[in-house]
């Protein structure tokens, strides 16, 4: 028990120096990290949110280090360089329980909604590109790859701040979807994907 209140310590500590994360609609991790953080013993995390359960099972730092889901040196090349079936990982190892389909919580939207982005760090952003899983693709039981996804919208580029938010207008979805998003840094070739689960009423 000692030895796990000490990992997490050190853990969260290292989140202070970290980047930053799509908390609004909330990605996966940030979702984990905002309902359990505080409450990661509760053995009722297990039935009340079973991925949020399931991936801190498989690894603590999926929820620790939240803001931490970057990729240096993509070159713009995402679809070439992550995987189907790891988009919402980052293809990062340390996040792959994220990839798992299941019945992840989700953010009520509408047809139009904003993205917020928590930026610790305040890189600002190049850009960002949002995209929203194609109607008919069920999160619950599939695992997110590039087909799966509708284009939305690119961004411009936004100067460094601790919080940048952003409007995104969509028409003709409804139910349970994936809000994809990719956060291009400005201060280095640093790229940062994140799965938001969303449902349109």
């Amino acid at each position: 028990m000692l030895a796990a209140v000490l990992v997490s310590s050190l853990t969260w500590s290292g989140t202070a120096q970290a980047h930053g994360s799509v908390v609004g609609p909330a990605s996966r991790a940030y979702h984990c990290w905002e309902e359990w953080g505080d409450d990661h013993m509760n053995p009722a995390m297990q039935q009340e949110d079973p991925m949020c359960w399931q991936a801190f099972q498989a690894n603590p730092n999926t929820m620790w280090n939240w803001m931490s889901m970057l990729q240096d040196g993509l070159g713009g090349q995402f679809e070439s360089r992550i995987p189907s079936g790891k988009l919402c990982s980052n293809n990062l190892s340390n996040f792959e329980s994220l990839n798992k389909p299941g019945a992840w919580k989700t953010t009520d939207v509408g047809d139009n909604f904003s993205v917020h982005l928590h930026d610790q760090a305040s890189h600002g952003a190049d850009f960002f590109r949002v995209y929203v899983s194609k109607q008919g693709f069920d999160p619950k039981t599939q695992s997110l790859g590039w087909d799966d996804l509708d284009f939305i919208t690119e961004t411009g580029s936004f100067a460094p701040a601790t919080d940048i938010t952003f409007p995104v207008q969509t028409s003709g979805y409804s139910g349970h979807h994936i809000v994809f998003t990719i956060w291009q840094a400005s201060h280095l070739d640093q790229a940062y994907l994140m799965c938001s689960d969303v449902n349109f009423g």
